[in-house]
């Protein structure tokens, strides 16, 4: 019965055991080194000094200690992770919490730094202005790029009346003169056109009446062109049609004297001084007439087939120069205008001039 009851008065009595044991425990983890649990503190954010009074090998608050591994690992005091505080990482000691203002300012700072507007660098090393010279030649149908390169090498080409040896030099194609073979080349935006007018068109690029006229054979381009002189209706042959305005006025000025020449049928028999006649001149009601050169082409019976050449450009010329000798003329066509010739260019149609005909064209109005 007393064994008996001394069980029951300790198992009655377990909660004085236990704290009694709790006791002991603390008692074992001071004597340890290690504070109490109600003692210890985790100070995650702290500075060196988080608690009371830190202790000098990382002890933050309570009792002087001589190590707290646990708390080492958990990132505790600054250096409670050494080799007298139980082991743990090698943390580095944290900076003070820098203010919220100050990591405005700096934030404003680098932003204005990449915000400044791009330097402009200077022509000297930025893009090169103009266009190489053979690409320039290529695009105006000289040529690939590399037979253009070659025209360079053979000092064939003339920028500005200066021979060009070296590849690579950059023209500006509206600014700069460009020639091969001493031949203008028509690098810039510049249209020009050969037409066989038929018989019956008017030389007009739009007609008021709706009669056929030039403007009908150019439609759906895109520049305005106009026409260089004029035709007869009933006359045929090579008209040129352009949108370059210095070179339309030079073919057609007296100073220049471009010569035309004509193609004329006629009735015989002809007198052997008619050439003669025409090159000396005849006297018409707006003055003299002259021709530059004449020859008869073909003759079969009474038909005759002339060719007059002339640099003049008033009406009706060729009509009234040889109705006025005698002889009226069936037929006419104009197969030169220039250096460009009609050749066998059929009636109606519209060819490009070449690069080496424009260029002909600019050499004989000096351009």
């Amino acid at each position: 019965m007393r064994s008996s009851g001394r069980n029951s008065r300790g198992s009655g009595s377990g909660g004085k055991n236990y704290r009694g044991a709790g006791n002991r425990r603390d008692e074992q983890q001071q004597r340890a080194g290690r504070p109490r649990p109600e003692e210890r503190r985790y100070d995650v954010g702290g500075g060196p000094k988080a608690g009371p009074k830190a202790g000098p090998k990382g002890s933050q608050g309570g009792p002087r200690t001589g190590s707290q591994g646990s708390q080492g690992s958990q990132g505790g005091g600054p250096k409670g992770g050494g080799p007298k505080g139980g082991g743990g990482g090698r943390g580095r000691k944290p900076g003070p919490a820098r203010p919220r203002e100050y990591e405005a300012q700096i934030e404003e700072r680098n932003r204005a730094r990449h915000d400044k507007p791009r330097v402009k660098m200077p022509k000297t090393f930025g893009e090169p202005e103009g266009e190489r010279l053979q690409k320039v030649l290529a695009r105006a149908g000289m040529g690939s790029r590399r037979a253009c390169e070659e025209l360079i090498d053979q000092a064939r080409v003339e920028v500005n009346g200066k021979i060009v040896t070296e590849q690579g030099l950059r023209v500006d194609p509206e600014k700069d003169e460009i020639k091969v073979d001493g031949l203008t080349v028509a690098t810039q935006s510049y249209l020009f056109f050969a037409l066989n007018k038929p018989a019956g068109v008017v030389s007009t690029m739009e007609d008021p009446d709706g009669r056929q006229c030039l403007g009908d054979y150019v439609t759906n381009r895109e520049t305005r062109l106009f026409h260089v002189g004029r035709l007869d209706t009933e006359t045929e042959g090579i008209i040129l049609l352009t949108n370059h305005g210095e070179l339309a006025h030079r073919l057609t000025h007296p100073r220049y004297g471009v010569r035309k020449t004509y193609l004329a049928a006629i009735q015989g028999p002809l007198p052997r001084d008619l050439g003669k006649r025409l090159k000396s001149g005849i006297e018409l009601e707006d003055g003299y007439a002259r021709a530059d050169h004449f020859r008869v082409v073909q003759n079969t019976g009474k038909n005759y087939l002339v060719e007059v050449s002339l640099h003049e450009g008033r009406k009706h010329i060729v009509r009234r120069m040889l109705a006025e000798a005698g002889f009226p003329v069936d037929k006419l066509v104009r197969t030169a205008f220039g250096p460009i010739a009609l050749g066998d260019q059929k009636s109606g149609w519209l060819r490009r001039l070449t690069n080496t005909e424009v260029g002909m064209l600019m050499r004989e109005v000096e351009l």
